[in-house]
């Protein structure tokens, strides 16, 4: 691929506010985009996340009261996901779900495993200091579900293929949704970001940003 080809793909993506609801993204498509974000990076490889991908219309009415800055995608998306992040309960260096990352995915022999953990414990309490609080452990994990986010309205934009992230929610109000409608155990997992796709209807606004002498600064 071209290196102008990737930025106008980035040129190309925006804060896709309303969708065309009549135009459906293809499934190869979705599977894509949705594979891009399943292959991205985490960190120790612990894959932080799951994606809940909403296309059923009384689910996404629900959320809509909840959800002040999708009020116009809820509606007309073709595909809606809300990606949860994992919270301290299974983050923790001597979780269930760390050590079946470890041993069922990983496929790391356990005395290599167990080497691992100990790192992995050392960075938790002393080099990141996660165990300062739940909301430290959420947040380091919710990073992390934004680097799929990013690769996900990349891949969507490589593919002409319109995309809004959506921070804009009640936060407490849209877990105990999760708890009550979608069967999530909020103990868990908690919402990091939800995104939007599908196809623009309006034409897209004057893309604005800082210049690169800006934001740059080059050691030599």
């Amino acid at each position: 691929m071209k290196s102008s080809e990737i930025i106008d793909a980035f040129h190309f993506r925006h804060a896709c506010k309303v969708f065309n609801a009549e135009k459906k993204i293809s499934d190869n498509d979705f599977m894509t985009i949705l594979e891009t974000g399943r292959l991205s990076p985490s960190s120790f490889g612990f894959e932080p996340w799951k994606f809940l991908v909403v296309q059923n219309s009384e689910l996404r009415e629900k959320l809509k009261p909840v959800t002040w800055g999708a009020q116009g995608t809820l509606p007309t998306a073709s595909h809606f996901v809300v990606i949860l992040a994992r919270k301290q309960k299974s983050m923790r260096y001597d979780s269930d779900y760390i050590t079946h990352m470890m041993y069922d995915v990983h496929k790391i022999p356990e005395e290599q495993a167990e080497q691992r953990r100990s790192f992995y414990q050392t960075f938790q309490e002393k080099d990141f200091k996660l165990f300062e609080s739940e909301r430290a452990m959420f947040d380091w994990a919710g990073k992390q579900t934004y680097i799929a986010l990013g690769n996900m309205m990349t891949a969507a934009a490589m593919l002409g293929i319109d995309s809004c992230p959506i921070e804009g929610f009640k936060a407490d109000e849209v877990e105990k949704l999760m708890a009550e409608e979608f069967e999530v155990d909020t103990e868990e997992f908690g919402v990091a970001v939800m995104v939007a796709f599908g196809y623009r209807v309006n034409e897209q606004p004057e893309k604005t940003r800082q210049s690169m002498e800006d934001i740059t600064q080059w050691y030599r």
